[in-house]
This record gives structure tokens, sequence and C-alpha cells, in this order.
């Protein structure tokens, strides 16, 4: 057997350059490149290795290990699951920042590499430098933190153990079931150690995502009970974009006359006008989604987890009569709530679905219908959306007005706070057809605060050719910024509007609508002994980025044009009305305090109970 030494860091830098795929037609590394911050946990070791491997996966220097690691994530979302990155840490504080970015990765089943330094497995200097001792157990590292948010862990204390781990971590970042983080904790020394790696280990692979397809059986069982349907609704979910199963959706919707409502994951599988769309469903959906989702009484959900915003809270659907088919690829999503399973890629299944099928098609008075409700919401929805003379201008507005600015495949993103709410209820898909609709990313699965900015870097990286347009409450903003700088510096344009409400308002809306009072969450309700507004202008300038602030819709239309024209990412701030929302009218379960001294608190207490009453039994 031919071999060639290796230290552990050499071999791990050199099988990722060995690892390929092909997009579109052309062949490119499976690896997109990676973030790192070195620190005396990994630059003496790691830093050699990936510099000499810049012309193929490109090393970005992060300015936060959580921000770097975020941008590595939205990265292989953008991707569609098809490329990833890594993010790169040393031992300690550098490790614990990015675990956050791990939860995010995990609860979205998206990929991204970690890689992170750790102690030495000799111990003889222990406690070293930024070591968390542990009296009764001295194996524990913080690196172990990781183990609840990673879908593959490995400490890797010998060099050859790199042969067995690192296709395994490869392999759960393209499985379309088990996607998640990839987490590698690198020892300091054995960083150092070398070992005789067979050279077939490092030999050019072709990759890609597996595509399973669905049992005969399942199939059958599902398309019968489609057959049953009268007024059946399908739902698109994340997992139609990550199959690349846009095109065959609406094939499939079109052909059986079936209405289709999206989750947040899933926006945009579908042209906003399309006949067959029926909106955004759920907690921060369309009142036409939600009501059909009342009515119906077989739901077709495609890749999707159906989490609690998406159904609100599992009190939507309301009919006695009602039957779930889960299309999944992962066993584990297929079979929540007492569904009908069908695991398989999105694509694979509604092909089998629509050949056991053939001409069945849904009754036309429930498409009627369907088409009736949805009008009714986009009207409400243009009312909303309209220029006016606000002051200051609604969330509404704003979505608006960037939704104008974009153009057909560009990206739009958000995370946490209200506006994943106003975007995915007054955001219109880009585009004429699937191919050509825009990305909306939404990240709602860990609601992450500080993801808007790092997350609009890593999009940019993976859709350089696009504009991404990053929409961001001045309270995240302020939690994670620093990749202005990035940006600025890597030349990945961004155009970044925030919306200033003066603090957490959406907490606040939560906070007032159950009896409570304003508390701590508006900066004008905190404690305080000096009122601050912030000029987020003048900060985004000092870290490079063009910046101004507008106080009208048709000030921010005009900002927005000369944003596109600009060279490099673009601030452009805007005060927004702190109370003034879209309103929906699902509920959502969160816990209310059964005994209080407050009648309105009590009162807030009764009506959720009400909510819990419509709630679906399942697991």
């Amino acid at each position: 057997m031919r071999t060639v030494r290796l230290t552990m860091a050499q071999a791990l830098v050199r099988y990722l350059a060995a690892q390929w795929t092909v997009i579109d037609g052309t062949e490119v590394p499976l690896c997109g490149g990676g973030f790192a911050i070195f620190g005396h946990g990994n630059v003496t070791c790691m830093s050699e290795p990936l510099a000499a491997v810049q012309d193929t996966i490109p090393t970005w220097r992060g300015q936060n290990e959580q921000s770097m690691a975020l941008a590595a994530v939205a990265y292989g979302k953008a991707m569609k699951r098809r490329r990833f990155m890594f993010a790169l840490s040393s031992i300690g504080p550098g490790a614990t920042n990015m675990v956050t970015a791990a939860g995010v990765a995990h609860a979205n089943r998206l990929p991204v590499l970690l890689l992170s330094g750790d102690t030495f497995t000799h111990r003889l200097p222990d406690p070293v430098l930024q070591q968390v001792e542990h009296f009764g157990n001295p194996s524990i590292t913080v690196n172990d933190a990781f183990r609840p948010v990673a879908r593959f862990w490995d400490r890797i204390t010998r060099p050859s153990q790199l042969l067995a781990s690192l296709p395994q971590a490869i392999a759960v970042l393209l499985d379309p079931a088990d996607c998640g983080p990839a987490f590698l904790a690198l020892p300091q020394d054995v960083q150092a150690e070398a070992y005789d790696f067979p050279e077939s280990f490092f030999a050019h692979r072709l990759r890609a995502a597996r595509r399973p397809h669905p049992d005969p059986a399942e199939t059958a069982a599902a398309a019968a009970a489609i057959r049953t349907a009268k007024r059946p609704l399908l739902v698109s979910g994340g997992g139609v974009h990550y199959a690349q199963a846009e095109a065959a959706l609406q094939a499939f919707a079109e052909r059986h006359r079936i209405p289709v409502a999206e989750t947040i994951a899933g926006r945009a599988a579908l042209p906003h006008a399309h006949p067959l769309n029926t909106g955004s469903l759920g907690g921060l959906g369309a009142a036409s989604a939600n009501a059909l989702a009342g009515e119906a009484d077989v739901v077709i959900a495609v890749g999707t987890r159906l989490q609690d915003f998406v159904t609100g809270s599992w009190s939507l659907f309301q009919s006695d009569e009602l039957k779930i088919v889960a299309v999944n690829a992962a066993r584990f999503d297929a079979l929540k709530h007492q569904a009908i399973p069908l695991v398989a890629d999105a694509g694979a299944a509604l092909a089998a679905l629509d050949a056991a099928l053939a001409n069945w098609q849904a009754p036309a008075d429930w498409l009627a219908t369907a088409q009736q409700r949805y009008a009714a919401w986009n009207a409400a929805t243009e009312a909303r959306i309209r220029p006016g003379n606000d002051q200051p201008v609604t969330y509404a507005q704003v979505v608006g007005a960037v939704n104008r600015a974009a153009a057909p495949g560009d990206t739009v993103l958000t995370a946490a706070g209200g506006l994943p709410g106003e975007l995915n209820m007054n955001w219109r898909a880009v585009g004429t057809d699937s191919a050509s609709l825009g990305p909306v990313d939404v990240e709602f699965g860990f609601s992450c605060m500080g993801y808007e900015i790092a997350g609009g870097w890593g999009v940019r990286m993976a859709r350089p050719e696009r504009e991404v347009f990053v929409m961001v409450g001045d309270g995240s903003y302020l939690i994670m910024n620093c990749d202005l700088l990035s940006s600025v510096m890597t030349g990945h344009k961004m155009i970044v509007v925030v919306c200033d409400n003066g603090g957490f308002a959406v907490i606040d809306r939560l906070q007032r609508n159950s009896g409570n009072d304003s508390f701590n969450n508006l900066l004008a309700d905190c404690r305080q002994t000096r009122a601050v507004k912030v000029d987020f202008v003048a900060h985004a300038r000092a870290l490079g980025a063009l910046a101004e602030r507008v106080d009208s819709v048709a000030d921010l239309d005009g900002a927005l044009a000369r944003a596109r024209a600009a060279d490099r990412t673009t601030v452009i701030s805007i005060d927004v009305d702190t109370y003034a929302w879209t309103p929906n009218e699902a509920w959502w379960e969160v816990g209310i305090p059964e005994v209080s001294e407050q009648p309105r608190i009590r009162a807030a207490a009764s009506a959720w109970a009400e909510g819990r009453r419509k709630q679906r039994r399942g697991v």
C-alpha cells in the first residue's frame, strides 16, 4: 500500500480538498471554503495546510466565531445542501461561541463542518490556557457542549481516526435525513502528530446528496388516502427546495388541482400569482391558507417538520376526518402526528404519487374556494404594503419597498423578532416560475437573533451573481453586526435594511398580549440612566459600509435603488411603528400563569385555554 506521511491537520485539509461534486454540470469542490479565527489551539498546525489550498478551498477571516459559523450555515442553505463550508475556532471561548450556530444548523437540518481546537490528550501541561476543568471527569472539555447540537460528534485522539471519522462526517452533511452540523474536536498535540496515511484516502472523489426513492407499499397507502380527499391541501416545506423539487411540486399540484400552502422554510416554492398558491401557513401565515387548513380533510405535507408556528401549535387543523400524508426524507419527521408516512426524497415521492393517482383531481369547488380566499388575502396585503404617509412607516410597507426593489433571483433574508412574520405574510415571491423565483431565507427553526447580517454574508458567497437583501431589527443588529466589516473587506455586497422600533418590540407585543405590562423589552421600558438613540448610519460607516437614514417609504425606494447600484454593502436605517403589526388570527401556545393577581393575566390565561381545546392530539 502506498502511503504518505502527514500530520493530522494536513490530512484533514487534504481530504476535504479531494471531495468534489457536480453543480449545474460543472465539477466544483464539495467544500466551498471556510471561516477561521486563529488562536493558540489551531494556528500552529491548521494554518499551514489551509494556506496551501486557497485556490480551491478559500479561508475567510471571521470577526466572531458565532457569526462566521452562521455565515457557513447560510451558505449551506443557499446551496440547497449540495455544498458546505467549515468554521474553525481555537479552544475555549472560540469554540463555545460556535455552539449557537450549531443549534441553528441542527434545528434547520443544514450542513456545516465545525472544527475546534481542544486540550492536550497527554495532559502534561494541564490546566492549559482557556481550559475548563471538570474535577470528576478530566476527559470533558468545552467541546462536549456541542454534543446536543451536532448530528455527528467526534474527538480525534489519534491521527489514524480520521480514516474512519472524516467519511462519516461528510456523509452526514450530504444525507437528506440526517443532515446537520458535523463537529470534530482537534486536540492541539494530535493536530501536530504524523501518520502514514494511505494515498487512496486522498483520491479525487465525486460526492452528491442521496435521493431515496419511496417504498411501493407506502406510496400506495398515501395515494389511497389522497383519493378519499374532498378538501386536500398540499403543504410545501423546506425539503422541496433541498430536493430541487419546486417544478415537480408545481406540476403535481397542477395535474391534481390541489391548493398549495407554504411553510416558513418552504416559501417561494410557487410564484406568488400562481392559481394554486394559497399563501403561507400558520402563526405567521396568510388567512387564506389558515382557513383552508381548518377545513382540509387530507394534508399532504412535503418536506416539512410541521413545527408549531406552521400548525398554529396544532390548532389549525380542525376536521374530524383529517388525514396527514407526510412526505419526508427523514423517517423521524414522516411519522409525526399519526401521519401516513412516505419516506423519500420530495421529488421522487411526488413522481411516484403522481403516477399512482393517475388522473385523479380534487373537486373543482374546493379549488375555487381556495382562489377566492387567496384573492381576498392579496387584496388586504396590497393595502398593507402600499406606500402612504405613515410616520413612522409600518413593517409591511418596508417589506413592500424591498419587494419592489428585488429582481427575480435575488435573495431576501431575515431571522427572529417581528420581521419573520411581516416578511412571511407580506412578501410576494419575485419571478414568473419556480426556476426564476428569488429565495426567501427566514431563519425561524432556531429563531436566532444575529443570524441576519452573518447569514447575508454567507448567502452572497453562495450566490455572488445576485443581490442579497437583509432585513434586520435594531435588536438583532446590536446583537451581531460585525460581518458588515467582513462583507466590505471581502467584496460580498449586501443591502441591509435596519428597521428601528426602539427595542425588542415583538416580544413586548407578546408580553402585553399575555396580560403583562411592558417591561425590559422596549428601550423606553428598561432600566437606564440615559436615553440613547443609536446612530446606525454612523456605526455602519465606521465599519466601511455605505449608509443612509430615511424617513418615508418614498425615500426608502430611492435608497434601495442607490444601494443596488453601489459597489459595496449599504445599510439603510428607517424607524418603524413599534405597535403596527400585520394581524394574524392563528393561535400559538405559550405558557400563561395559571395563578395571578393581575386581572389581565387571568383573562389572557382563559383565552389561551380556549385555544388549547382546539389542539390536535398527536406525538
